[in-house]
């Protein structure tokens, strides 16, 4: 599946951005103390890798359903409320992600873009560091809406096995 592939290529993806923080910060660290002239961009860096990292990790940790949740409520609910209550919280979810990150994103994205905005050390476009949100959040969208489809699967899945079951009782 499309959805499947794609996670494995955010996990690939941020293990390189992974990698690559660790060699700019052992970059910096050596400069800082070898020659005693540090670096002057591989602090803005880390910082950026950090929130790409964040950013992607977040949507690979819902692709996963790591995030931390307290799910003592709903585990003591009814097989039908808690199918209802995970219903809501997906689609909770791929409201927020849409209206703050995709939408809000994109646009401050673009404004930054606009406002030709660079940053201080790297001297690229900041818009290229905001690209991240919007990313972020059409991945959980797709997630979202996998997670909704296997969650309604499931519940057609469960019903037509508890029709014969039924009828035979009767």
């Amino acid at each position: 599946m499309i959805v499947t592939k794609l996670e494995r290529l955010l996990s690939f993806v941020l293990g390189a951005l992974l990698a690559l923080m660790v060699l700019d910060v052992t970059w910096q660290i050596l400069t800082r103390f070898l020659p005693m002239n540090p670096s002057s961009y591989t602090e803005e860096l880390a910082r950026y890798l950090l929130v790409w990292i964040g950013l992607l990790g977040g949507a690979y940790a819902y692709r996963r359903k790591s995030h931390l949740g307290i799910d003592l409520l709903t585990n003591a609910l009814p097989e039908r409320a808690r199918r209802a209550t995970r219903v809501f919280t997906i689609a909770l979810c791929f409201a927020f992600a849409a209206a703050v990150m995709v939408f809000g994103g994109f646009r401050l994205m673009l404004l930054t873009f606009e406002l030709n905005q660079m940053s201080a050390a790297l001297d690229i476009p900041m818009g290229y560091v905001y690209s991240v949100i919007p990313l972020s959040g059409a991945l959980i969208c797709l997630f979202s809406i996998d997670q909704l489809l296997q969650v309604l699967g499931s519940a057609e899945r469960t019903a037509d096995i508890a029709q014969p079951v039924e009828a035979a009782q009767v």
